[in-house]
């Protein structure tokens, strides 16, 4: 009778430490880590009323069937736009050379704008670059229309200021 016990009570804690391994490699396996250069988004159910979590360092469990995960690059992208014949304020055509330094911001309202709008662009750079430059190219152009050329000539400054308050808004709504 005591042999039955013992054998019981060894295949019970044999039970239970396999039970404890299998748990902790089910959540190995399924956290995801965050590296400092990228965004995590994990998407599928992750809330009532989310599209996506988007996390910026640290990990987060990510439960099989019910989501997946991938990653926004964070690191910036430099695009060269050459807007030419532009028309100021005075009907003067001009053409403005100018490059621009662009990437996924990490304000939380920002990262979600960015895994709704590119996530599917992620593994396509080039994509991303063509999607940004023609938000930039359409509001230089708007921005140059608002201005007389002694103004943009004169005041490099503040035709600056107003190209990056009229362009950060409409690439914040992308990401």
């Amino acid at each position: 009778m005591a042999a039955d016990s013992d054998t019981i009570l060894t295949i019970a804690i044999f039970a239970f430490v396999m039970l404890l391994v299998a748990s902790v490699m089910f959540y190995a396996m399924r956290f995801k880590r965050c590296p400092s250069d990228k965004v995590l988004v994990i998407y599928g159910k992750v809330g009532e009323g989310r599209s996506a979590l988007c996390i910026h360092g640290g990990g987060q469990l990510v439960w099989p069937l019910l989501q997946d995960w991938e990653y926004l690059d964070l690191r910036p992208m430099t695009i060269n736009i050459n807007l030419t014949n532009a028309l100021s304020l005075q009907n003067i055509r001009i053409h403005v050379p100018s490059t621009f330094t662009i990437g996924i911001s990490t304000d939380p309202v920002v990262m979600n704008n960015a895994a709704e709008r590119l996530l599917g662009f992620a593994k396509m750079p080039q994509a991303i670059e063509e999607m940004a430059s023609e938000i930039v190219f359409g509001q230089l152009r708007l921005t140059v229309a608002s201005l007389d050329i002694e103004e943009i000539n004169s005041d490099r400054e503040r035709f600056l200021d107003l190209i990056r308050n009229n362009v950060e808004p409409e690439l914040a709504k992308v990401g």
